[in-house]
């Protein structure tokens, strides 16, 4: 989970073709299609805030939580500058603790990637059931194994910008499912580059597999669309979008 510490720092500047408010007015038409239009919302794996910054600007009451220090004090930063009220918490989401319960959790850019067992996704997914209010709701996205395995896997990526440039060799562990991609990112200082390198490794699950873990979580799976649509998703879809509730508690 030792991730986005160099790469931090140049980490919007390399997702600035990203349409966040595109995919911002689609995670907030699910969760108000459900009745979510304002209250307390989690973004797990919230990444430098920049999601978490438009929910809130949305109308939701914030709380992000991320394992990466340096992303959070970017998060921090774009707090300062919006004036937005949110609370951003340093955790890991294998272990994550709120003060309370939430109306919604969310957890895109395909953070649970991130946890390569599905024993451990299992328990992250527990945790959020635990958070969520009664009939609280759940919406993420992953990659899938097509993406990693026939799209992605052993390629190599590279960008070059006057103030920053990355090297990103993507390999694919067929078995284990298993994306490693290693990044080389140079800085520029002044006349001269400064270098990072970070090793990520992200799991890809298929629709079957992200259904069962989501149920033995304690969840109800209650839809998996084609990303940024609602179509029914396929072996040929990259990126999935979930959506699951919490059926444990009951309602007062």
């Amino acid at each position: 989970m030792d991730a986005y510490t160099g790469f931090a720092e140049v980490y919007d500047t390399f997702m600035d073709n990203i349409p966040y408010e595109e995919w911002a007015d689609y995670i907030i038409g699910i969760l108000r299609e459900y009745g979510i239009r304002d209250g307390l919302v989690l973004d797990l794996g919230c990444g430098t805030g920049t999601m978490t910054e438009l929910l809130s600007e949305s109308g939701y009451d914030m709380i992000g939580v991320d394992y990466s220090e340096e992303m959070l004090e970017i998060a921090m930063k774009k707090k300062e500058d919006s004036g937005n009220d949110i609370l951003y918490l340093l955790q890991d989401m294998r272990e994550f603790e709120l003060y309370g319960t939430v109306r919604a959790v969310v957890s895109v850019c395909d953070s649970v990637n991130y946890i390569t067992s599905p024993e451990e996704l299992t328990e992250v997914f527990r945790l959020v059931n635990n958070y969520l209010d009664p009939e609280g709701l759940f919406l993420f996205d992953f990659n899938t194994v097509h993406k990693y395995k026939d799209i992605m896997g052993d390629t190599t990526i590279a960008e070059n910008r006057e103030e920053c440039s990355f090297i990103w060799e993507n390999y694919y562990y067929e078995e284990e499912k298993i994306n490693e991609y290693d990044l080389a990112v140079f800085v520029k200082e002044g006349e001269l580059y400064r270098k990072f390198e970070e090793t990520h490794y992200q799991r890809g699950y298929t629709i079957e597999e992200m259904k069962d873990i989501v149920e033995a979580s304690g969840l109800r799976f209650l839809a998996s669309y084609e990303a940024f649509s609602k179509e029914a998703p396929d072996e040929s879809s990259e990126r999935v979008y979930v959506i699951a509730q919490e059926c444990q508690k009951k309602r007062k």
